[in-house]
């Protein structure tokens, strides 16, 4: 079947921490695009100007960038002066989503559910965060994804090493209360909540190797929640998505208490499309296969 989007450009790969990652979710929307029958060819902005996407006769772009530089809303920016409509979140979406102490903060303003958090530097009296946010804790910089510099601090004196190792990644850094009853995650795609996603790690925590190396994490669709449970968490991602502007696709990380309340962690505006993504499974879950995924989302693309 031949689908009339013009000549696409997959962008993938870019210059962040996240390189590796997005190079793999390029290459699976590009390989479902040409199955598709999109006119699709990879583009590495790494490799290329972006000038080339106008001299090459691009008529639009699927993201497939992760971390700064691709989901931060810097290329968005670009793709709108370049007047090229683009998947997912616009400028202020992304960038809100891409800065987890931001998007807190206007979460809150908003009246959503977020865990206590504190901004830490190097002069931050340490031993007094610990103590007000409680162990364990989580220690992440503000503004990486796939849980880059991301540790879980178990015992008290353990903040330091936590904060200096985050900020090899990032100047603002983040202390996160624990919130210790299970990780969900929710997709959104056009407006709509796909099925709520559990996730069970064999590791300490959901990190980078859970996400993208081991076999034996655990993704739980049906989720194990009660219909109003899933409901309820369903509507508290579509919220949070929304207050953040995004549109198109995207995912929400939410974490349960033992109340059974829910607390939104953060948003992904240009989530992972390997074969270890959330976002194609809970698709899968609704009926929809990556095929028509992709294309769906490629139909939100949007300038502006």
């Amino acid at each position: 079947m031949q689908h009339d989007f013009g000549k696409v450009a997959v962008m993938l790969g870019g210059e962040s921490a996240e390189r590796a990652v997005s190079l793999k979710s390029g290459a699976a929307v590009l390989a479902a695009l040409l199955r598709a029958g999109v006119d699709a060819h990879a583009f590495d902005p790494a490799e290329k100007p972006l000038a080339a996407l106008k001299d090459e006769g691009y008529a639009c772009v699927f993201i497939a960038l992760h971390g700064r530089g691709g989901e931060d809303g810097c290329m968005q920016g670009a793709l709108e002066l370049m007047k090229i409509p683009y998947t997912g979140s616009g400028v202020l979406a992304s960038a809100l989503g891409m800065d987890k102490w931001r998007s807190k903060l206007a979460w809150r303003a908003a009246g959503i559910p977020v865990p206590d958090f504190a901004v830490i530097d190097a002069g931050s009296d340490f031993a007094a965060v610990e103590r007000q946010l409680g162990l364990p804790l989580f220690v992440k910089p503000a503004c990486e994804g796939s849980s880059i510099g991301i540790s879980k601090v178990k015992t008290p004196g353990g903040l330091r090493a936590a904060r200096e190792l985050a900020a090899k990644y990032d100047k603002v850094v983040l202390a996160e209360r624990f919130v210790d009853a299970g990780e969900y995650t929710v997709g959104i795609l056009a407006g709509q909540a796909l099925p709520v996603i559990r996730i069970v790690p064999a590791t300490e925590f959901y990190d980078f190797e859970a996400k993208y190396e081991r076999a034996d994490t655990q993704y739980r669709i049906p989720s194990g929640l009660t219909a109003e449970q899933e409901s309820g968490m369903r509507t508290l991602a579509l919220r949070a998505f929304d207050v953040l502007g995004g549109r198109g696709w995207g995912r929400v990380d939410i974490m349960l208490d033992h109340d059974g309340h829910s607390w939104c962690l953060e948003v992904n505006s240009s989530p992972g499309m390997t074969d270890h993504s959330l976002v194609p499974m809970a698709a899968r879950a609704a009926g929809i296969d990556f095929e028509d995924l992709v294309v769906r989302i490629l139909a939100e693309a949007s300038c502006g």
